[in-house]
């Protein structure tokens, strides 16, 4: 506060500074000066400017604390403190008017694509249905593949729009980690079949407390990039464990290409694809930053272990008791 107050009044010091320098060259040049002390002269000077800098720093300190602690009381304000004040609720009112027009333009936009996307579930629900019946069995698996990318796009646009409304979206429940791992499983099945996979599960017995829709949404992301950065013919794990506090951890393991050290730290960034993510143009950055948003939100931890050419996992770790149970005393 003290060095504030300085800064705030160097014109001053500056000032004062000068007209020492000023009247001292003048002791030196007029010698009818010569039977004043100088030294008497500068330190009543100095003693004064302290005691008036003091005062001036116990007033405008207490008068700032009364603005932290207090309404604005336009009486303790000097004529130039009041046209700030004037000035500053001018701007704030205008940046207000501003800021309150793009959050509704924003909640237009929003309503926009979650109407577009529910639009385009009745054709993708008909597409599905045509899908099944179409005889060459090899056709089918390639038209369901782009069926399910298309699908897996609408998916995270639809989980993005609301993902800054998921506290009033979301509904804690007792899910069976079973249940929900394998209805992931059941629509990457084309896919796992093109491409050779197997998956193998284990212990997914376990009962967790969370939301239904957003967990199956956070390993939809996570267990389609497992199939898609997969090697042809290899397998992926999906099994529970606990660590040494308890917490239960979800794990969905690769044996894919895996993910470079440079890459991991910014894997869950926003529109961040990676090194390999480049190579081709299927990636969108998107799912995993989706999936870590989410998780945060819902009071799960989502870590990642990989090595190139070796493969990934990623493990979603539930906590003891839930936040949201905490924040409602559940």
């Amino acid at each position: 506060m003290i060095w504030l107050f300085l800064k705030e009044h160097r014109s001053w010091i500056m000032f004062f500074l000068l007209m020492h320098l000023w009247m001292n060259g003048l002791f030196f040049i007029d010698s009818g000066f010569s039977n004043i002390s100088i030294w008497y002269v500068n330190m009543m000077n100095l003693l004064l400017f302290i005691i008036f800098l003091l005062w001036r720093f116990v007033r405008e300190t207490k008068q700032l604390q009364t603005i932290y602690e207090q309404p604005i009381n336009e009486e303790l304000l000097s004529p130039f403190q009041r046209k700030y004040i004037d000035h500053f609720q001018k701007q704030y009112g205008e940046l207000d008017e501003k800021l309150h027009q793009m959050k509704m333009e924003m909640l237009e936009q929003q309503d926009e694509i979650l109407a577009w996307v529910h639009e385009m579930k009745s054709p993708m629900t008909a597409m599905k249905l045509i899908v099944e019946q179409v005889k060459p069995y090899t056709l089918r698996e390639k038209i369901e593949k782009e069926w399910m990318r298309i699908y897996l796009l609408l998916d995270q646009k639809i989980h993005e729009t609301r993902l800054s409304t998921i506290e009033k979206d979301n509904r804690l429940e007792k899910v069976c980690l079973e249940i929900v791992v394998h209805q992931q499983i059941r629509d990457f099945r084309s896919w796992c079949i093109e491409k050779g996979i197997g998956v193998e599960t284990n212990n997914l017995q376990e009962m967790v407390t969370a939301d239904a829709k957003w967990l199956g949404f956070i390993v939809r992301q996570i267990f389609s990039n497992a199939v898609k950065y997969s090697h042809e013919n290899s397998e992926i794990h999906i099994f529970t464990t606990r660590d040494q506090e308890g917490h239960l951890q979800l794990h969905i393991k690769d044996f894919g290409i895996g993910i470079r050290a440079e890459d991991l730290p910014r894997i869950f960034q926003r529109s961040y694809t990676g090194t390999i993510g480049r190579e081709t143009t299927a990636a969108t950055g998107m799912g995993l930053y989706l999936a870590k948003e989410a998780a945060v939100k819902l009071g799960l931890t989502l870590k990642v272990e990989s090595q190139v050419d070796v493969g990934t996992m990623m493990t979603i770790q539930f906590p003891i008791e839930n936040q949201y149970d905490q924040s409602y005393g559940k």
